[in-house]
């Protein structure tokens, strides 16, 4: 006994499509100019056939290509045409969510990667170098302790002292730089360099010069001393080191002193060693046997031992001790331009024992910072290459063997550096 219902036994379901069809064929849709179906499928055979099968679908929603096919699926009602059921997307119009979730090529990414670790590691060696660098500075002289300072003006004024300091020198090192055997320190030369707006200015101070060294406070006892009377200038650290050569300074311009640094004779010679040596056009050769020079002519690279030897040489020349101070600012310039060259500054092999040769050499005051030690760095370039200018204290005459400042071009002098104006006084 046959328990189907009416409509679905075995008789009568293979030539019929559905239920109470009266029909083989199912019945027609309705004409629609808008959809365009494809052929028919053929009636299923044997078991299920009239049985509407039920589409597959993918994981995207769209039908397999042997799914039912009701006429809409290979129509134009979804935008683009079809194939055997598959919906197929129009190649003129992609799809905007296709080109928002795309990947980004990997070679950017890896470029992007590759820029912040660079920038990274720039930053980190700089920090680094800082606080190296800012370790080495010895930071020895307090010029809290000079007395009846004058006001401080415009710019900056450093003075900058090159001191016969043989500490750390071995007996071969004083033989071979000829620097003797002498007890304490004396100053070589002595230079008061003006950082400012309208131009940066260096001004040599002859070391014979005739000052008046006044009462000071002793940079040890603490208690006041003086006066000394008549002196020449290096006889002011003779006595009691930086403090009373800055007052003394201070004393007979008028002009305050903002920083000091100061460097010795082996500090001098591993600075242009570490650099390489010190290209020097010389106008004339000379010899001394005292400092050991022995120059020819014309252009030629020196080596820590030539440069100090000239810059001391005093005994070859007329006017020993005002050449020897051009001497010493022409070097000064040359040694300035050859660190700042991209040869020094962009080869870690050259910058950081030069600068480890520096900052060992330098004695500067308590107040110094690497920003002001590298505006100083910075101005002296820009004298040496024209910029600024370089001169020596203007001199009257002497007395008793000692130079003596000309105070009427003295005075407008200090006064433009007070006031940062260009300099109009000249040479003698």
């Amino acid at each position: 006994m046959n328990e189907w219902p009416e409509g679905w036994h075995d008789d009568n379901r293979g030539n019929r499509y559905g239920r109470g069809s009266a029909s083989a064929q199912p019945e027609g849709a309705r004409v629609m100019r808008q959809v365009q179906r494809g052929p028919t499928p053929p009636p299923q055979q044997g078991y299920g056939a009239g049985i509407p099968q039920q589409p597959y679908r993918d994981g995207y929603g769209y039908g397999d290509q042997d799914a039912y096919d009701s006429g809409y699926s290979t129509g134009q009602v979804y935008g683009g045409g079809g194939r055997g059921g598959r919906f197929i997307p129009n190649d003129d119009d992609p799809d905007p969510d296709y080109q928002r979730y795309a990947p980004r090529p990997r070679r950017g990414r890896r470029f992007k990667r590759l820029v912040l670790t660079l920038v990274v590691l720039l930053v980190a060696a700089s920090v680094g170098t800082y606080f190296w660098a800012d370790s080495k500075l010895h930071r020895d002289v307090d010029l809290s302790k000079v007395i009846d300072r004058p006001e401080a003006g415009q710019g900056t004024n450093y003075l900058i002292v090159g001191s016969d300091s043989r500490a750390g020198m071995t007996s071969a090192d004083k033989k071979r730089l000829h620097t003797g055997s002498a007890e304490g320190k004396r100053t070589d030369s002595m230079m008061i360099l003006h950082v400012g707006a309208n131009g940066d200015t260096l001004i040599s101070l002859p070391r014979d010069s005739n000052v008046t060294i006044p009462k000071f406070q002793g940079s040890t006892s603490g208690k006041i001393r003086g006066p000394l009377g008549q002196n020449k200038l290096n006889a002011a650290y003779a006595f009691d080191g930086p403090t009373l050569l800055v007052r003394t300074i201070e004393y007979n311009t008028g002009l305050h002193i903002d920083h000091y640094v100061e460097i010795g004779f082996g500090g001098f010679a591993n600075i242009v060693d570490a650099v390489g040596g010190v290209d020097m056009t010389l106008d004339q050769g000379f010899k001394d046997k005292y400092s050991g020079a022995d120059f020819k002519a014309g252009k030629q690279t020196l080596n820590g031992q030539q440069a100090l030897a000239f810059v001391r040489t005093r005994h070859a020349f007329a006017t020993s001790d005002l050449q020897r101070t051009k001497n010493q600012q022409k070097f000064l310039s040359s040694l300035a331009n050859e660190v700042a060259t991209p040869g020094t500054l962009l080869n870690p092999f050259k910058l950081y024992p030069t600068m480890g040769a520096g900052l060992d050499a330098l004695t500067v005051d308590k107040d110094m910072s690497l920003w002001d030690l590298g505006s100083m760095f910075w101005a002296m370039k820009s004298v040496s290459g024209g910029e600024g200018k370089s001169m020596n204290m203007p001199v009257s005459g002497s007395v008793g063997g000692n130079l003596v400042w000309d105070k009427a071009k003295m005075h407008t002098l200090v006064n433009e550096l007070k006031n940062d104006e260009k300099v109009t006084v000249s040479n003698n």
